[in-house]
């Protein structure tokens, strides 16, 4: 079997899948520069005539899918497979695997300190520090940029996946009191208290949101919501932008309806002018989109991928044996 891979894959994984299926084709997408497209993913699988196909970013339409249908698998590097068609993958029989949680410690390492960072003033002192603005004998920055603490402040998740559960590992040792709203959790467990929508929004100092991106979710967050917060409180979205109606939390931004908030993502990549009301606000600590981005999750992906490949690989031989 070949297995072509435009994933970033570590040279373990690599070894990994030619010792078990034979040869690997590694094209990188970012050798490449960008992901690749339907075109030149369609010629680059005609190309190495391969069976199998590891990805990350690229787009796996229908149309590759159906052009290609003696594929044995797909492989997504990703939490969720959103850029490949899973309809046409499964009308020709095409198993598609992917890897939940690959990013989940890095996203709620950077929840933590991006929060930290907010409620601590760190990058208005930074600047403010290295415009040479300390006077001699003043205590002008004690006063100016004084804090607050993560202890003792109450986090309530919207969605309680991976990175939800995560997170809330990690602040418990602060310690936070942590309440969530997810209707696919039964109950509250681990200390960890389950709430209504509106309890979360009228009651957490810090509103994290991690929602996936459905018809049920999309503007679930808006006005009626956001309206509810507390003007102390933060907001944190390092999900998905389209879950929030961005025109409701930047008018609660710029009217000082809440303290401020924490960004990760942007309707627009790059970003248009009225995202850039959201980056260029002091009360809003902004990233680009960078809160799953280190070097781990790579290898995280390689070994959660690789299993589930082996796995069906050794269903498919005992299901053989037994036939």
């Amino acid at each position: 079997m070949k297995i072509l891979i435009t994933a970033p894959y570590n040279m373990q994984g690599q070894n990994q899948l030619s010792d078990k299926f034979g040869e690997v084709i590694y094209r990188e997408w970012k050798q490449h520069g960008r992901a690749y497209n339907e075109a030149e993913l369609n010629q680059l699988l005609d190309e190495t005539q391969a069976d199998a196909l590891i990805t990350e970013h690229d787009h796996v339409t229908s149309e590759v899918i159906n052009a290609h249908p003696h594929l044995r698998f797909i492989g997504v590097c990703r939490g969720t497979p959103s850029n490949v068609d899973l309809e046409a993958a499964k009308v020709l029989g095409i198993p598609v695997f992917h890897t939940p949680a690959r990013n989940a410690q890095a996203v709620a390492e950077m929840f933590v300190a991006n929060v930290i960072n907010l409620m601590r003033n760190t990058i208005a002192s930074w600047q403010w520090l290295t415009g040479k603005n300390w006077g001699e004998g003043t205590h002008t920055s004690y006063l100016q940029f004084k804090g607050n603490e993560l202890a003792g402040k109450t986090i309530g998740m919207v969605g309680f996946g991976a990175v939800g559960q995560r997170i809330a590992k990690i602040v418990t040792c602060f310690p936070c009191h942590i309440q969530f709203y997810d209707p696919y959790i039964e109950k509250g467990w681990d200390d960890y208290q389950k709430i209504s929508l509106a309890g979360i929004f009228e009651s957490s100092d810090i509103v994290s949101i991690h929602l996936p991106v459905n018809e049920q979710t999309i503007g679930m967050i808006d006005k009626s919501l956001i309206s509810k917060m507390k003007p102390s409180a933060i907001f944190v979205n390092t999900a998905r932008a389209s879950v929030v109606k961005r025109d409701d939390l930047l008018y609660a931004i710029e009217n000082n309806k809440i303290r401020g908030a924490v960004l990760d993502v942007f309707d627009f990549e790059p970003p248009d002018d009225k995202d850039y009301r959201f980056i260029n606000h002091p009360n809003v600590l902004a990233t680009p989109h960078t809160a799953g981005a280190t070097h781990e999750v790579e290898d995280h992906h390689v070994d959660i991928l690789n299993s589930r490949i082996f796995k069906w690989a050794a269903e498919l031989e005992a299901q053989k044996n037994i036939a």
